[in-house]
C-alpha cells in the first residue's frame, strides 16, 4: 500500500480534490479520518469516490463506539457500492480522549473491534446477523450484497496488534518512529503465527502522522497538533521507549479535554515530535520512511502532511 490520510477539517470538496490529485501523484489508497469534531468521512469519501477512478477509499479509522457497528458496516457496504469496489475498511477503538468528551467509555476495545468487523464481514455476505456481545444487534441484515471488503485494523497496543494479525486484512500501524515499528512487527508476527491458511494474505500498513515542506521548521510546526492527540493518547510503555515525560504528556490531553487546543499545541516538545511525527524536508521524510519500511508492507502517510497539503502531496509522492 501507498496511502495517504486526508483530515476533513476542510470542507469535504476540499478533501476530494486532494484525494484525486494524490490519486494522480501515484498514491493507491486514500483514508479519510473519523473524528466526531470534523466533518463526516463517509461523506467526504462519496465526493472522493466520484473525484477518482482507482484509488481505493476508505475510513481511516472508523470508530465502533460512537457509532453502531451493523451502521457503520453499511456506510462502508454504500461506499463500496458507490466507488464499484474500491472500499477498504478501516476500523479501530478510536480516541480516548475524544470519546470522553462525548461520554463514551471505551469498554473491552479489543473485542469491539474484532466483534465489529466479524459481524460486518457477515453482514457483506448478505447474512442476517444475532450477536450479544460489546453491541447488540437482533435479526440484522442489509438489503444489498457489496461482496467481500478488506479489513485494515488500526492497530497500537500489543494485543490489537496481535489480533489484527490473526483475524483481518492487514493492519495500520499507528506509529512514526522506526523503533516502535521493531516492536510492532514482532507482535504483528505472533498474530500471524495463529493466522490460519484460509484468512488469505496479510498486509503490515505504517500509518505513521508524517509533514512535509522544503521548509523543515515550517514542517514540524504543522506538526504539532496531531502529535498533541498521539502524545495524550500514547500508554505509559511507549512514552518510556522515547523518554517522553508522563506528567508533560497528560497535561497535553487534559488541555484538548478541556478545549484549550493551543496550549495543548504549545506544550508538545520536540522529544514528541521527534518519536510521534515524521517531519522535515522530504530528505528527512523519505530517510525516516525508508527506515520504517524494513518492518511493514506498505506506508500511509497521515495528518497533517504539511503546512501546505497540496505541495506535501506532491513533496510525499517524491520521498
Amino acid at each position: 500500500m501507498r496511502g495517504i490520510e486526508l483530515t476533513p477539517e476542510i470542507p469535504v470538496r476540499e478533501v476530494a480534490g486532494l484525494a484525486a490529485r494524490a490519486e494522480d501523484a501515484g498514491f493507491d489508497t486514500v483514508f479519510a479520518s473519523a473524528h466526531y469534531n470534523n466533518r463526516d468521512p463517509f461523506q467526504a469519501l462519496a465526493l472522493a469516490a466520484e473525484a477518482t477512478e482507482s484509488v481505493r477509499l476508505g475510513p481511516g479509522v472508523a470508530n465502533p463506539y460512537e457509532t453502531h457497528p451493523v451502521a457503520l458496516a453499511s456506510r462502508a457496504a454504500t461506499l463500496d457500492e458507490l466507488s464499484r469496489g474500491r472500499a477498504v475498511f478501516g476500523i479501530g477503538a478510536g480516541d480516548a480522549s475524544t470519546l470522553r468528551n462525548l461520554g463514551v467509555e471505551r469498554d473491552r476495545p479489543l473485542r469491539r473491534v474484532l466483534e465489529s468487523f466479524k459481524v460486518a464481514q457477515r453482514l457483506w455476505d448478505g447474512e442476517r446477523v444475532e450477536h450479544d456481545g460489546t453491541f447488540v444487534a437482533r435479526d440484522a441484515g442489509l438489503n444489498f450484497e457489496p461482496g467481500r471488503i478488506p479489513v485494515y485494523v488500526g492497530a497500537q497496543g500489543p494485543h490489537m496488534l496481535r489480533m489484527a494479525a490473526k483475524h483481518a486484512d492487514g493492519a495500520l500501524v499507528n506509529a512514526s518512529h522506526p523503533d516502535d515499528f521493531a516492536w510492532a512487527r514482532d507482535r504483528l508476527d505472533e498474530g500471524l503465527g495463529e493466522r490460519p491458511d484460509e484468512r488469505g494474505a496479510f498486509e503490515a500498513v505504517a500509518f505513521a502522522s508524517v509533514s512535509v515542506a522544503t521548509d523543515g521548521e515550517a514542517a514540524r510546526a504543522a506538526a504539532r497538533p496531531p502529535v498533541a492527540f498521539i502524545a495524550a493518547g500514547a500508554a505509559p510503555p511507549v512514552l518510556d521507549r522515547h523518554s517522553v515525560s508522563h506528567e508533560r504528556a497528560e497535561r497535553v490531553g487534559e488541555h484538548i479535554e478541556a478545549g484549550e487546543f493551543d496550549a495543548a499545541f504549545d506544550a508538545v516538545s520536540e522529544r514528541m515530535l521527534d518519536a510521534f511525527c515524521v517531519a522535515g524536508t522530504p530528505a528527512e521524510v523519505g530517510e525516516r520512511l525508508n527506515r520504517i519500511r524494513e518492518y511493514v508492507d506498505g506506508v500511509v502517510a497521515g495528518s497533517p502532511l504539511g503546512p501546505d497539503r497540496e505541495a506535501a502531496i506532491e513533496l510525499l509522492a517524491d520521498a
